[in-house]
């Protein structure tokens, strides 16, 4: 079984940039499950629906208690794209022994042309093929959670060179 916990982001087609606020959007990540017809066990638990730049400590440490606490050993996470290597790091270091992948997307998951889908598939097979340890997948890549950077000027993750 894999557990998905959702904690806001673009994936989630929550737009945090327009001047009217956070926008709430009807998407889920259920609904992106749904339209691909997977046939797999999972749960999603939202954990709490934020900009990743708005995540606290106490938001990683309940988080981090989310994951400890499940069954699953394999667990997805949905992430805001602009901490989503501070957290990866943030629980990489503890050496949980869970398999668990980041994703997020950078086109609102409610736009017509969002990556949201796309990630979110390839994130779940990464998933059920990666070793115990944290990473991140994103656009066809995955990433160990000390060896990424989000390069802001081409909006893209990145080996640390």
């Amino acid at each position: 079984m894999i557990h998905i916990f959702t904690t806001g982001g673009t994936i989630e087609g929550l737009d945090y940039e327009n001047d009217q606020g956070v926008t709430e959007t009807n998407i889920t990540i259920k609904d992106f499950l749904d339209s691909a017809n997977v046939d797999f066990e999972y749960t999603i638990e939202s954990i709490f629906k934020k900009d990743s730049r708005a995540i606290t400590e106490n938001d990683l440490e309940l988080l981090l208690s989310k994951i400890i606490g499940t069954n699953a050993t394999k667990v997805l996470i949905t992430h805001g794209t602009f901490t989503m290597e501070a957290t990866a790091n943030y629980i990489g270091k503890l050496n949980i022994g869970k398999t668990i992948v980041l994703v997020g997307s950078f086109i609102l998951g409610s736009s017509a042309n969002t990556d949201a889908p796309f990630n979110l598939g390839y994130a779940i097979s990464s998933l059920q093929f990666l070793k115990p340890d944290v990473y991140i997948a994103m656009n066809g890549k995955v990433f160990h959670w000390n060896n990424v950077v989000k390069n802001l000027e081409t909006n893209k993750f990145e080996h640390n060179e």
